[in-house]
């Protein structure tokens, strides 16, 4: 299991790791644009990630490649919300093709997604950090070669755990 032992570490394999979190912290009651990481044990549903700025990551995880209209619905009154969508979209989103590297590789975590409750929080992922490691809107976010041997080593089991602190 990955575990968030701290706003700012990530435990995985007697291994800890530099990460960042949400802005407001990690609260228990995550609701949409609050700024903060939900508590909660998440499974980590998938891969996706830029092909024109890295090969496939080597996981056990699904793998999907990013193209530049993909994006993920952050309106909670839309019946797109938090998932997927293509650009250009009716609803507010978040744009995944990015021109920083922040999202060049994306874990998809199953939070607030079965079944997706209005206003929840959506687009929570595991993800590349800024080089400041400033905090994130509510993701985690790690270094990218971190990202890269965590994805190395977990398997299609492998659930997410982040307590209250």
């Amino acid at each position: 299991m990955i575990e968030i032992t701290s706003t700012r570490s990530l435990s995985w394999r007697q291994k800890i790791y530099r990460c960042t979190t949400g802005r407001s912290g990690i609260l228990i009651n995550k609701q949409e644009g609050d700024g903060a990481t939900p508590v909660g044990m998440f499974p980590l549903l998938r891969v996706l990630y830029r092909p024109d700025r890295l090969n496939p990551p080597d996981t056990a995880l699904p793998v999907q490649p990013l193209c530049s209209i993909d994006g993920w619905c952050n309106e909670p009154a839309h019946d797109d919300y938090n998932q997927p969508v293509k650009l250009p979209h009716i609803a507010s989103h978040e744009q995944l093709w990015r021109q920083d590297n922040v999202y060049d590789m994306i874990v998809v975590i199953g939070h607030n997604n079965s079944p997706v409750i209005p206003g929840g929080g959506s687009a929570i992922f595991l993800h590349v950090a800024k080089p400041s490691f400033e905090p994130t809107a509510g993701c985690i976010a790690l270094e990218f070669t971190d990202l890269k041997e965590v994805l190395q080593t977990c398997s299609q089991n492998t659930m997410l755990q982040v307590r209250p602190l």
